[in-house]
């Protein structure tokens, strides 16, 4: 199946609506990274597409701009967001979510092109997903990137 975005169109959505939270905030992205706690060259990185934001940051974003990090990342065009709870631990939370669908990492990795590998790796807690890891994999389970963390209430 696959039909998931690839890294830099991931890239370039993130930039897109973010610039648009900042520019709806009035605020520019060294003060916004002060507010919440990064580095302000990181915050700067993300603007001239050099990476896309780790997980944590992206949670920090979403919850500064009140948002969804599908809205923030250009999944959705709307933002429904309302209350977000604190996110569990990834791995389980992960490999809960794959049992309820009943989803083998065997066909995610089909879907998506990450290793089974990686995929244990997280539900051990020795590694956490990149952003672009959680896109892809909520694409294929067609659920929202806070749902598959945890974090929709």
């Amino acid at each position: 199946m696959n039909t998931s975005k690839n890294v830099e169109q991931v890239s370039e959505q993130f930039v897109e609506r973010f610039s648009e939270l900042l520019d709806e905030v009035g605020k520019n992205a060294y003060t916004v990274s002060k507010e919440i706690g990064c580095g302000n060259s990181t915050l700067s990185h993300y603007l001239t597409k050099r990476h896309l934001p780790k997980l944590i940051i992206a949670i920090k974003l979403a919850d500064y701009f009140n948002c969804t990090l599908d809205y923030l990342l250009g999944r959705k065009d709307e933002n429904y967001a309302t209350e977000f709870k604190p996110c569990p631990e990834f791995g389980k939370h992960f490999d809960d979510i794959c049992k309820k669908l009943k989803v083998s990492r065997s066909r995610l990795h089909d879907d998506t092109n990450i290793a089974e590998s990686v995929m244990r790796y997280w539900i051990k807690g020795k590694t956490k997903p990149s952003v672009f890891s959680l896109t892809q994999i909520a694409d294929a389970l067609n659920v929202s990137i806070d749902y598959l963390i945890g974090r929709e209430a």
